[in-house]
């Protein structure tokens, strides 16, 4: 499998759109807080590497299910590029956006891996449960206050902002499940795809 396909599929499974939304969404509110350039730059990478971690681990996970549901939209079931080195991917980022968050400062570093760690287990098998909601509420929930506590003095974001951040997740997780079930159930249907939402 050649380098430039294998670094294709990985950009493909990333889940490239949400992956750049949340990070250029989260540098916009650490520049309009009065974070300095440095301190823009430490937000964008950070997101960035826990975003690319939470992707990839997404598809190393379902890349059984994903194959089994003839998800040929899913780069691993197109032979574009492995499961392991989508997995290996994952915890290379993962490595990463550890001391990336920790260099805004401790405890701004620990409200963003928090979140991180929400995403990761929904990926390993929250999302399968009635609280799949739940690492959406935390992980969108923790981007404001990572923002706000790496500020000088590092002070707490308005706890309406967090609120809403929080309520933004599930309603997104919602919209997820929602095109995952009709990808699964696809034209024309797949007897081996898997029940609504479980993608």
């Amino acid at each position: 499998m050649g380098t430039a396909r294998a670094l294709r599929g990985l950009a493909g499974s990333c889940h490239p759109g949400p992956t750049l939304a949340v990070t250029v969404l989260v540098t916009v509110l650490a520049v309009a807080s009065g974070r300095d350039a440095a301190g823009c730059v430490l937000v964008f990478a950070a997101v960035l590497t826990g975003q690319l971690s939470i992707g990839w681990c997404n598809d190393a996970v379902d890349a059984g299910r994903d194959t089994a549901a003839g998800r040929t939209d899913k780069p691993v079931v197109a032979g574009v590029v492995s499961a392991t080195a989508v997995r290996d991917a994952a915890v290379v980022a993962l490595a990463l956006c550890v001391p990336l968050s920790l260099a805004s400062g401790v405890v701004a570093g620990l409200a963003h891996l928090v979140g991180v760690v929400a995403a990761w287990a929904y990926d390993l098998g929250v999302k399968a449960t009635r609280l799949s909601w739940l690492p959406y509420a935390v992980g969108f929930g923790a981007l404001p206050a990572f923002v706000t506590l790496g500020l000088p003095g590092g002070p707490w974001p308005s706890w309406w902002v967090v609120l809403a951040a929080a309520l933004l997740g599930p309603g997104l997780a919602r919209r997820t499940h929602s095109s995952l079930s009709v990808a699964c159930a696809g034209p024309p249907p797949r007897p081996s795809c898997p029940p609504p939402g479980r993608c």
